[in-house]
């Protein structure tokens, strides 16, 4: 019988292993690199607590396989919980934030309390299984996502529009397609860049009372696919394009949050997109332009 339990948040370059007694005191938590001399200190460290662990991980595959085989190659005892089922358990815990080191608690007072756990061995069938359902999933996934994106690439090469809209910093062929899939390439439909603006819910509408007046706020129907190309463009523009750091700097500097900011940018970013469709014109560093129909 176990005398402590060894909790294990599995994450891609680092995990959080939080260890606790079987009154469900917390003797250890510790944030470690998924890397062999580190998860082997770790190793050695738990083991000084008590040679009697039970260990427990919340993936059972991918980036967790390095610590999988060093506990199984110095013969712990390994159970799996899978990560739907932390996430449920995780509500009956205090805390309502999020954390590593709070998925790792619930991962390991769940081994100190359920019997039902998987056990994990040394190339077991359900280790097996657990690979190959994995990489049966992950396969079609990622090949699914490649030939999508080829084809969106071609198609937004092919458009007459391709040049102008991706000559704006942030805007690729993706994001270039997703643009010309939700307004249909044809940009005199929406009347003005305001409407366009709105339609991609990057253009705050006023929500004013009798006592309060300038409260502004997002529209209630907005295009989610045009938010996401101006949102994600803008970001990128940010690290890519003078123009635009300046632009969210100033912001910031007004006092606005982050998402505040950024927003801002989008909506700057759809008026200079409109106006060089509007013109047929090629985005240029520091270019005048109106957003006029």
């Amino acid at each position: 019988m176990a005398q402590i339990w060894a909790g294990t948040g599995i994450g891609k370059t680092h995990h959080h292993c939080v260890v606790l007694t079987a009154q469900g005191e917390r003797l250890l938590s510790r944030r470690v690199l998924n890397d062999e001399p580190e998860l082997l200190a770790l190793l050695a460290d738990v083991l000084a607590l008590g040679q009697d662990v039970a260990w427990a991980v919340d993936v059972a595959d991918g980036m967790a396989a390095l610590w999988i085989n060093v506990l199984l190659n110095h013969g712990q005892h390994l159970v799996y919980i899978p990560g739907l089922a932390v996430n449920r358990a995780s509500a009956g815990y205090r805390g309502m934030g999020k954390t590593d080191a709070k998925d790792a608690t619930v991962i390991a007072d769940q081994a100190r309390m359920r019997r039902d756990l998987t056990v994990l061995l040394p190339d077991d069938e359900h280790a097996i299984e657990l690979r190959v359902l994995t990489s049966r999933r992950t396969g079609p996934n990622a090949d699914r996502t490649r030939r999508v994106n080829r084809l969106r690439g071609q198609l937004f090469r092919d458009h007459g529009l391709a040049d102008v809209i991706a000559s704006m910093p942030g805007i690729g062929p993706l994001l270039g397609a997703e643009f010309l899939a939700a307004t249909a390439g044809d940009m005199s439909r929406y009347g003005t860049a305001d409407r366009l603006a709105s339609l991609a819910g990057v253009f705050p509408l006023p929500r004013d009372s009798g006592n309060v007046s300038g409260n502004l706020h997002r529209p209630r129907r907005y295009h989610r696919g045009l938010q996401r190309v101006f949102y994600t463009s803008a970001l990128i523009s940010i690290r890519s394009c003078d123009d635009s750091r300046r632009f969210y700097e100033r912001k910031r500097s007004e006092g606005k949050r982050h998402t505040q900011a950024v927003l801002a940018l989008a909506r700057r970013r759809v008026s200079v997109l409109w106006a060089l469709i509007r013109d047929g014109q090629c985005y240029q560093s520091n270019l005048r332009v109106t957003s006029a129909a």
